[in-house]
Parts: C-alpha cells; sequence; structure tokens
C-alpha cells in the first residue's frame, strides 16, 4: 500500500525559479496597479529613486489599506485559489502577482500598509530566503517601518509596496550606463500603463472613480488604441456573446486613415502606435487591458486589416474560459467567441478595403483621367499608365513617329520597374513622410499649370473645364485647388 508523504519544495530553488516568468518593468508595475485598483485607489504614485547606496522603486496608492492579518495573507505565495469566485471588480488571479511581479526586478519586497494611519509591514528578502531555504518572512515593527523610504508618502489608507535590491532592473549594470537603462524602462512603463489603464486613466470604467498613475511626478494620460475622439473614427455595430451566461461584448472600429488625422493627431499616435502590428482583438478583463494586437491566426496582419481594431470585454467570472496567465498578459479566447470574431473580421476588412474585382476590371475610376490606372484580372492586379490621358495625347502629337515610338517605349520600361515594393514597405510604415513634391509651391504650380495649358491647347481653343479635369486628376495640385481656379479664370478672361 502506497504511504503519504509531505514532500514541500526547496524555498531557495523555488522562490529563484520563480523570477523568471517573463515579466517586464512595465508587466510587474502594471501587475502591482492592479492590486491597488482592487483596492479601490484613486491615486497612485511611482517613485524611482536611484541616487544613494540603497536605489529604490516604491509604488504608493491611496486604497483602503491592510490590516497585518490581511497583509500576512497577501505577502503568502498562492494566497488565492484561481477557481475561487472572485468580487467583480477583483484584477488579481493566482494570487502570486505581487510576489512573482516583484522578484522578477528585485530581491528584496517590502509591503508597508496603513488603516487610519495604524501601520503594519512585512518583507521578503530572497538573499535570505536563499540562505535558510526556508519561506522566512520579517513582520516589521514600529521602528523597521520608520525606516522605510517613502513611508511619509503613504496618507490615511494606503499602501507602499517597496523594491530594494534592484539587480534585474539594472541588467548588472552601474553609473551612467544603469540610469540609462532605468530612464529607458520608465519611459516604457509610462507608455506600457497608459495603454493597458487607459479606461481607468479616463474615467471610463464602471464603479471606478477616476485614477491618476504618476511617475515621478509626472502625470501618466490615457492613450486610446481607438482613437475614439477623433472623428473620422469609424464606431461598428456592437454584438454580445453568452460564454457560461455570461456577457462578452465585442465592439469593432475602423481606425481613420492617415490623410484624416491631423498634423498633431498623426504624430501623436504614430508615435505611440505602429498600426501595422498593433491591429488586432484589444481584450479587456473588468475594463483592465490584458492582450492585444493579435488576430488569434483567424486572418494574417496586413495592409488589409491594419486600421481595424476589435475591443472584446468580460468579467474575471470568465477567467478559466480564456486562459489567463500569471502575468496576465495573454488571453485566448473560447470557441464561442473565436467563431465570432472570425465573421466580424470578414466585415472589418471588407470595410477597410474595398476592392472591385472583375476581369480586366479598372479600378479606381474617380478621377476622370487619372495617369494612373489599376487593373484586376483573375484576382491579379497590375498598374499601367493611362494611355488616353489628354496630356500624353497633346504630347504625343507634337512628335514624329519616331519620337512618340521612343517615347512609348520609355514609359513602358517606366511602368514596368515601378518600384512596388519599395513604395509598400515605405507607405506603410510612415505614409506622411512619403513626399513627391516637397518644393512645390503655389508658384510653382501655377507655373506647372500654365506649361500643361500651353501642351493641351497650343492648336485649339482654350477650354477651361477639360484644363481643369486634367489639373485635378493631379493629386499634387489639390492643395492650390483655388490659386488655380483663379488663375483659369484669368487665362479665360485674356481670351
Amino acid at each position: 500500500m502506497a504511504r503519504e508523504i509531505t514532500l514541500p519544495p526547496s524555498a531557495s530553488s523555488l522562490s529563484e525559479s520563480m523570477r523568471d516568468l517573463g515579466y517586464s518593468l512595465a508587466t510587474a508595475v502594471a501587475d502591482i496597479i492592479d492590486n491597488s485598483i482592487t483596492a479601490e485607489a484613486t491615486d497612485i504614485d511611482i517613485f524611482c529613486d536611484l541616487t544613494g547606496g540603497n536605489p529604490t522603486l516604491v509604488i504608493i496608492d491611496n486604497g483602503i489599506g491592510m490590516t497585518e492579518e490581511q497583509l500576512l495573507l497577501a505577502m503568502r505565495h498562492g494566497s488565492v485559489n484561481p477557481k475561487q469566485a472572485r468580487e467583480p471588480n477583483d484584477l488579481g488571479r493566482f494570487g502570486l502577482g505581487l510576489k512573482t511581479a516583484s522578484f522578477s526586478q528585485c530581491r528584496n519586497l517590502t509591503v508597508i500598509s496603513s488603516i487610519n494611519y495604524e501601520f503594519c509591514g512585512a518583507e521578503w528578502d530572497l538573499d535570505y530566503v536563499s540562505l535558510k531555504d526556508e519561506w522566512c518572512l520579517s513582520i516589521l515593527d514600529d521602528d523597521d517601518i520608520q525606516k522605510v523610504t517613502y513611508i511619509d508618502q503613504i496618507g490615511r489608507t494606503g499602501t507602499a509596496v517597496v523594491w530594494t535590491k534592484l539587480d534585474r532592473l539594472f541588467e548588472d549594470q552601474h553609473g551612467i550606463k544603469r540610469d540609462e537603462i532605468v530612464f529607458e524602462k520608465l519611459d516604457l512603463l509610462d507608455r506600457h500603463l497608459s495603454l493597458v489603464f487607459h479606461r481607468f486613466l479616463a474615467g471610463e470604467v464602471k464603479n471606478h472613480p477616476k485614477l491618476s498613475i504618476r511617475i515621478n511626478g509626472h502625470l501618466i494620460k490615457p492613450f486610446d488604441p481607438f482613437c475614439r475622439k477623433i472623428k473620422a473614427t469609424q464606431v461598428l455595430p456592437e454584438e454580445i456573446v453568452r460564454v457560461n451566461g455570461q456577457n462578452v461584448v465585442i465592439q469593432p472600429y475602423i481606425l481613420p486613415h492617415h490623410s484624416k488625422l491631423t498634423a498633431n493627431e498623426y504624430d501623436f499616435y504614430e508615435d505611440r502606435s505602429n498600426f501595422v502590428s498593433n491591429q488586432g482583438a484589444y481584450i479587456y478583463r473588468n475594463g483592465r487591458l490584458m492582450a492585444w494586437g493579435d488576430w488569434f491566426r483567424l486572418v494574417s496582419k496586413g495592409e488589409a486589416t491594419k486600421l481595424a481594431r476589435v475591443q472584446i470585454d468580460f468579467t474575471n467570472a470568465l477567467d478559466e474560459n480564456w486562459t489567463i496567465d500569471i502575468k496576465k498578459s495573454r488571453a485566448r479566447p473560447p470557441p464561442e467567441v473565436k467563431e465570432r470574431l472570425r465573421q466580424i473580421i470578414s466585415k472589418v476588412t471588407s470595410t477597410s478595403t474595398r476592392i472591385h474585382r472583375g476581369r480586366g476590371q479598372k479600378l479606381y475610376q474617380d478621377a476622370v483621367e487619372p495617369i494612373w490606372e489599376r487593373y484586376t484580372d483573375k484576382g491579379k492586379v497590375r498598374f499601367d499608365l493611362n494611355k488616353s490621358h489628354p496630356l500624353l495625347i497633346s504630347l504625343e502629337n507634337k512628335m514624329t513617329e519616331s519620337q512618340s515610338k521612343c517615347m512609348g517605349a520609355y514609359l513602358a520600361v517606366v511602368t514596368a520597374s515601378l518600384p512596388i515594393e519599395m513604395i509598400y514597405s515605405d507607405y506603410s510604415t510612415a505614409p506622411r513622410s512619403i513626399i513627391q513634391n516637397e518644393d512645390l509651391d503655389e508658384k510653382i504650380a501655377l507655373e506647372k499649370v500654365s506649361a500643361i495649358s500651353e501642351i493641351l491647347f497650343e492648336d485649339k481653343a482654350f477650354d477651361p473645364d477639360a484644363l481643369k479635369e486634367v489639373i485635378f486628376s493631379i493629386p499634387m495640385f489639390q492643395v492650390y485647388r483655388n490659386a488655380i481656379e483663379h488663375f483659369i479664370k484669368g487665362k479665360l478672361s485674356e481670351k
């Protein structure tokens, strides 16, 4: 008959192994902030002090605080069973986040909490745990607590999470190099928190007041990945999928084309977001962004879907259905949601890019006489110069047969040599960096219009409507439309 023994893990080995779960500074701090939000905090301050002999990173909130009994439970590894039902506003999951997130960046974790200025504190020191090979937690007395950095920043109620022995944060660097690494990570932290908690920062989460987060006194502003304040953003119909009796809310968006953004709007979103890589589903659990930029293999990322975003909301009652990981940075949709998402993606794609298919069908016919024409034939696309463009015909009429053949040969080479891959690469990554007529001002534009007019009407009557049709089929002249129309009126009066 089998006999039973108790076989606890080695505290030294397990504590060191738990440091390598893949947290970055940004995901680690976000995990701590989850606890602050659950504790009903409205203000969170993050201080990173690299001065002195004991560099410190502190996260302080004004939440409801903890009693000593509650603090000891919070410091315990695996303090809550993930199968246990949680409060609707609870952002926790495994009861490991405080410890695993902290130890991913430091070797010493101290937590101080206050309720009506009654303080309690506890400390994990991995060096001591490794030395004793026991889960030895230090309970701090009043004198110990008063020595903790930034203790004076805790209000009547609230909690401070203090990280020291910051070996992982510093990446074994020292001096100026160490500071450069930390400042770069703090910048990434700002961007991460502004996205992950953007709905809390904007005061959009039901039953939770607006949240403020500061890093070394700098207030973090919310970053909305759906550009909802921009009028050109398309908000498609919301849909609800039922999973185990719970609602999963799906809200698709189509972001505006870059030409619909102001210069400031474009610069802001281009600096903070890459349209191609950040397309996809944005998964929110209780208002907190968990994962984003993924179509879950339902469709490949590309130009057709690069402006598409789908917001998906679910509650913590569905954690097991979404297979949330410890870092809360991965979520996989249940089959019911995935199937509905597949159908939504099809609609979103067709809205993002409408391509008229058909054998030899001419595309982009909005311009009466475009310079370039685009054709499809059995799903294949080709671009060609418009051989019937009035300007080209006027030039050919002035040429000898030999000259016309030479020009035709040259234009054929130009068409065949169109650098499509290079254009695609540049345009898809930074569309506004492409400037075809950088030196074109109003004076030069009018000179070009005058030259085109002479070519078109050298041997026939001046036709203002025909000139406008040709000129405004060329995009570079659209900027100076009023000046060009005034110029054409002047030409007409001369006649």
